[in-house]
């Protein structure tokens, strides 16, 4: 079994896991944020193995990274397409409990889920590199604990980053929330791929507190607090700019 061959079978057991676990709770609506605890464990456990196919797949198994983009427009696709009605995004909660279209507990039930994925995608994926199925998993149980952050810049830049990236995706986002699901799915994926890829120097752009949980959080070389800073504080002041909030909301309604 090839290296990618392994890779899929796990991104096939994951996302099965999602679907399935997003139809059992459709029958108890009243527990819908259970559905952010899937949306970010699925979201996680998928990209966590992209990042190791990234980090070492590129130099170790001569993978291009023509590979490695596709493989990240597929899973954002995937993900966009079996978690459709939840983000998996802490941020995008917290801006739709902002436009005051979600109340406070199911708000703060739904963060707290998002990171209970995440934090559990941490641990299921560390057990799967344990069982080193093939050579890039070996390198990688070896260095787990010993990861490269993907926060590259000082603090300041960081949160820079993450702010631009952020205004510029929440803006095409409120843009397109109420289009097709054909057209919003992909175009969302593409500029998320293209996002991470353009700031993979810098902070890869996740835009996603959680998900930054899952995979650099644990990485040595800033504290919690400083990863805390750039990877929450920058999409909320992106997202939370009075100015373009104003400005382009009557816009959003003409188009709609």
């Amino acid at each position: 079994m090839s290296e990618l061959d392994v890779s899929l079978g796990y991104f096939l057991a994951v996302v099965a896991f999602g679907a399935v676990f997003r139809v059992l709770f459709r029958k108890w609506p009243c527990l819908s944020f259970a559905s952010e605890f899937t949306t970010s464990f699925v979201l996680v456990a998928c990209w966590l193995e992209v990042q190791t196919i990234i980090e070492i797949g590129e130099w170790a198994e001569g993978l291009g990274s023509e590979v490695t983009l596709t493989l990240r427009f597929v899973v954002l696709l995937t993900h966009g397409v079996i978690c459709a009605g939840a983000t998996g995004n802490p941020s995008l909660t917290l801006m739709n409990f902002l436009l005051l279209e979600t109340p406070t507990l199911h708000t703060l039930l739904a963060l707290a889920a998002q990171f209970l994925g995440a934090h559990l995608a941490l641990i299921v994926a560390g057990y799967y590199w344990a069982m080193e199925l093939n050579d890039m998993h070996i390198i990688k149980n070896l260095i787990f604990r010993e990861c490269s952050t993907a926060l590259r810049v000082s603090l300041v830049q960081g949160v820079y980053c993450e702010c631009v990236c952020a205004f510029i995706f929440y803006l095409i986002y409120l843009s397109l929330r109420c289009r097709a699901a054909l057209v919003r799915v992909p175009f969302f994926a593409a500029v998320l791929t293209l996002l991470s890829h353009a700031a993979s120097g810098y902070t890869s752009a996740f835009l996603n507190p959680s998900l930054a949980y899952g995979l650099t959080f644990y990485c040595p070389g800033f504290t919690f607090t400083e990863y805390s800073v750039v990877y929450c504080l920058g999409p909320i002041i992106g997202k939370s700019n009075q100015k373009w909030f104003i400005i382009y909301k009557p816009l959003i309604k003409v188009y709609q």
